[in-house]
């Protein structure tokens, strides 16, 4: 079941993980007599948005947080605004940690969950691409034409140029040149998986000896791919050119709500949002507004090519962060940040008393800082007439040397070498 599956380093270990949880999830759905991938996915999404729940509130949270502190991240920025010396750089980001520290929180904010989240939802993304690798009882379904097909003559040859034909090359890694049975077994599920409405047919064309079996055989796959009045393995631009030559208006309809429902919802979902500070960054703050706008327009364009069932996917994935985020911003407006912020502040404290470090040494550590990069503002504002003063006053000491002293004795020295060059 598992040489069709996605096998790459990182992704491949977690999207097996999650296999195993969508494998569970329609298995306990065939129990009861229901067979639905459609379903599956959205239900297999609702587990994993709560599974990541935790990692979703640390992030919303500290962007509440970023909201509040940004007035006084906003205050340093616009202290040192335009000084580029070393002095007032390492003051502004000294401040800058102090603020902070005050809130508790961490310079890189979400960017942890950031990072635990992303693989998992690429992970997703591969599983839905290729459910019958991950789904036993789904891939159970195509095994009785799989036998057929491998057991008429020249079927590798056979099922190259119809991979070619139907243009899946890129969307499968389907290679029938092996000697690998069970290989050429999970080549061909990925195959018929990945076929739209019309490829079952051609296939009717090149194993003429299995029409009956190709039509049972799809006839069972389209209930179970079959979400409302779409089949989640045809794209929406198929269906609606499909629809469109036979005048199916209502089909049309459905497969054009696929991406732009896809585009409305992730457009909600971003204003629902709580976004992290920026201060007075305009290219950081120009940038997230960029991404806002691009992301929910890639989720629309994406939509119309890409199979249903990842538009369901990303439907599902957004209604759920939606319905998350109202709970959330409700739950955040009640709460008392000013009480989150002073027990953040003590479990910093804690944290340095454990390191080793007190209170005293770090403000000791900031005076410390403080008074050199004043000496050094001081040093750097001695002007050139204070500098013609000292050589003034060094002039007169020598002048007025006392006899036999080491001074006087240095000038007599230096009188001499000057005669001598002179003479030179």
């Amino acid at each position: 079941m598992l040489l069709t599956a996605y096998d790459g380093a990182i992704l491949g270990p977690i999207a097996k993980v999650l296999g195993w949880i969508m494998n569970g999830i329609y298995t306990a759905m065939g129990a009861i007599g229901i067979h639905n991938v459609g379903l599956s996915i959205i239900l297999f999404t609702i587990v994993v948005y709560i599974l990541l729940f935790p990692l979703t509130y640390k992030q919303q949270k500290f962007s509440k947080l970023s909201q509040k502190m940004n007035p006084e991240l906003q205050a340093v920025q616009k202290k040192y605004k335009g000084k580029q010396d070393q002095a007032s750089m390492q003051a502004m980001q000294e401040e800058t940690q102090l603020i902070y520290q005050k809130y508790g929180v961490s310079p890189m904010g979400s960017c942890v969950q950031m990072l635990i989240q992303m693989p998992l939802l690429l992970a997703l993304y591969r599983v839905f691409m290729n459910v019958p690798a991950y789904v036993s009882s789904v891939k159970a379904d195509y095994l009785d034409l799989v036998n057929g097909i491998m057991a008429t003559d020249g079927y590798q040859n056979t099922m190259t140029s119809f991979v070619e034909k139907m243009n899946l090359l890129a969307t499968t890694r389907a290679d029938f040149t092996g000697s690998d049975k069970t290989v050429l077994s999970n080549y061909i599920v990925d195959v018929l998986y990945k076929m739209n409405s019309s490829g079952w047919d051609n296939l009717k064309d090149v194993f003429p000896n299995l029409s009956d079996l190709i039509t049972s055989t799809h006839s069972v796959v389209e209930g179970v791919n079959k979400f409302i009045v779409l089949n989640i393995s045809d794209t929406p631009m198929y269906v609606i050119k499909d629809s469109f030559a036979n005048h199916q208006w209502i089909m049309i309809i459905a497969a054009l709500l696929v991406p732009v429902i896809s585009y409305l919802s992730q457009v909600l979902n971003i204003k629902m949002m709580p976004q992290a500070s920026t201060g007075d960054n305009d290219q950081m703050a120009a940038q997230m507004k960029m991404m806002n706008n691009i992301m929910p327009l890639f989720s629309l364009v994406m939509c119309f090519t890409v199979p249903v069932g990842l538009g369901i996917y990303w439907i599902a994935g957004a209604v759920i962060r939606c319905i998350q985020q109202f709970f959330l911003n409700k739950h955040f407006d009640k709460l008392d940040l000013d009480e989150i912020i002073k027990k953040n502040q003590e479990k910093a404290k804690k944290k340095r008393e454990k390191m080793g470090i007190a209170e005293n040494q770090i403000r000791e550590a900031a005076r410390v800082n403080t008074k050199k990069i004043e000496n050094t503002a001081k040093q750097s504002t001695v002007t050139s007439a204070q500098k013609e003063l000292e050589l003034e006053k060094a002039k007169a000491t020598k002048a007025n040397a006392k006899a036999g002293s080491m001074a006087a004795k240095a000038n007599m020295v230096k009188d001499f070498n000057e005669r001598n060059n002179k003479n030179k």
